[in-house]
């Protein structure tokens, strides 16, 4: 199956299955499939407790749980089914080329560019930080690199690692959502996680100015998304809001126990909060300002007194804090049985976001791979889309 067929395929089957994963269950007490598939509903709802996080964290086990109550979303597995860009080995290099770097990032950058595999074009490092990703394609290919960052401090410290390391490594101070200069014709660019925009103004540039060769890690889809995602390539039907881009970014597999049990806790009080508005307002939900890590640190009774202040509605008492703080870990623990099912079709969504910027590539004239670089166990984030000129 190649790109265009797998993307109208995708884009085909994820709008047949919008009603499941559109409505969010943080929003919506109850969302429509629940009276649609009480089975489903049943399932979710006595599942034990050590299995919610299980199927919350892996898109795939939940689409596998989803089958057994809708068998149609099985054609979904095929097209969200990619191979693994595992490229050639890098060459020996010095033990100490890694300096600064935390072990899983070393790990996902070796991946990232031993499925890059090397090359004759002189490297663009789109959004590279310190530079750790173009330092080690040019030890590993010989060629010139220029990393571009907007962070001055970053390319500093860059600089003075790409010394130490003895390449050829320029730093370009620069905004990559403003630059007029770069990418260039001719160049293999690389952007490993780079965000939204960022990502997407790459391929827009690089594409029109006849980038030779494109290694590109999407991350954060959502970031720069206005109300409606706008997709790159033509044909799509599929409408994403930008909580649905969110969406396909959400699972993670390097959480520690505690950052997990701080997660549960601030999006329980979030939804205690919710019921009270709720209660006082009897309106349904309404989105609110981001909350400071700090009021969820404190007890829950300060929390919803500072919300309630915040949000213009009466403070509440001692005794009505600790009413709604039991419903908010009771509607956590509603929220987190419900969203399995929007969690089975994160992979697909995500999937077809690379495949919205693989297709347009493809149509301008690029010869287009798409496929994984690393296990999703080292970075959820692990698509890397390969694009060279024809």
């Amino acid at each position: 199956m190649n790109i265009a067929e797998r993307q109208l395929a995708l884009d085909a089957a994820l709008l047949a299955f919008h009603h499941l994963w559109h409505e969010q269950p943080f929003r919506e007490y109850r969302p429509s499939w629940c009276q649609r598939w009480p089975g489903l509903y049943e399932q979710l709802m006595a599942l034990p407790e050590g299995e919610i996080a299980h199927f919350n964290d892996d898109s795939g086990a939940a689409l596998v749980l989803l089958a057994r109550h809708l068998p149609t979303v099985s054609r979904l597995v095929p097209l969200i089914a990619l191979p693994a860009l595992t490229g050639t080995a890098l060459p020996e290099r010095d033990v100490h080329w890694a300096w600064e770097i935390p072990g899983r990032k070393r790990q996902q950058i070796e991946a990232f560019a031993m499925a890059a595999g090397r090359g004759n074009q002189p490297v663009l490092d789109w959004c590279g930080g310190k530079g750790h990703l173009g330092r080690l394609l040019a030890l590993s290919g010989g060629m010139p690199v220029h990393t571009l960052e907007i962070d001055a401090t970053l390319c500093e410290a860059g600089e003075s690692l790409a010394s130490r390391a003895g390449i050829r490594q320029q730093f370009v101070v620069a905004d990559a959502l403003a630059t007029a200069d770069w990418p260039q014709a001719g160049q293999h660019a690389v952007a490993l996680h780079a965000c939204g925009e960022l990502h997407r103004r790459l391929i827009r540039e690089g594409t029109d100015k006849g980038v030779g060769r494109f290694d590109v890690a999407p991350c954060c889809y959502y970031r720069g998304v206005a109300d409606y995602y706008q997709p790159l390539s033509s044909g799509l039907k599929l409408p994403l809001t930008r909580d649905d881009t969110r969406l396909a970014v959400t699972e993670t597999v390097t959480a520690s126990p505690r950052e997990t049990r701080r997660r549960d806790r601030a999006i329980a009080w979030k939804l205690g909060f919710d019921a009270y508005r709720r209660a006082v307002t009897g309106d349904a939900y309404r989105n609110f300002k981001p909350v400071p890590e700090a009021w969820v640190r404190a007890a829950f009774a300060d929390f919803l007194g500072r919300m309630a202040q915040r949000e213009g509605l009466p403070p509440p008492s001692i005794q009505v804090a600790a009413e709604f703080e039991a419903a908010g870990w009771q509607r956590r623990d509603e929220v987190m049985r419900l969203s399995i099912v929007r969690h089975a079709f994160r992979r697909a969504i995500e999937v077809w976001l690379a495949l919205d910027l693989a297709g347009f590539m493809a149509g301008r004239g690029y010869q287009v791979a798409l496929g994984s670089f690393c296990d999703r166990q080292l970075t959820p984030r692990n698509l890397l889309i390969s694009a060279r000129l024809a």
